[in-house]
């Protein structure tokens, strides 16, 4: 005999972000270091000799710290899939 039980309604796989993917995430770091880069050419052009390491400084750190969010930042996708676990924690009770 062939028990009718109903099935949990099945939710639908969330399509990947753009941003997820190899290509997107490169050429927008691969953009914005080039953009720097072009920066710290003008400023350094334009600057007055005593000002420079103080801007060229300046502009290299930025760079780093576009670099190091790449590297370390977690991804849109990855951020929505903690947000929809965390929900479905709290809305559990924090039962899981």
């Amino acid at each position: 005999m062939i028990e009718n039980t109903p099935q949990p309604p099945s939710r639908p796989t969330p399509q990947p972000l753009a941003e997820g993917q190899w290509l997107w995430r490169r050429l927008y770091v691969f953009a914005a270091s080039f953009a720097l880069w072009r920066s710290l050419s003008a400023v350094v052009h334009r600057t007055e000799p005593a000002a420079l390491p103080a801007v060229a400084s300046g502009l290299m750190s930025l760079l780093a710290l576009t670099l190091i969010l790449y590297l370390v930042a977690p991804t849109a996708q990855q951020l929505v899939a903690l947000l929809v676990n965390l929900r479905l924690r709290l809305s559990d009770g924090g039962a899981r």
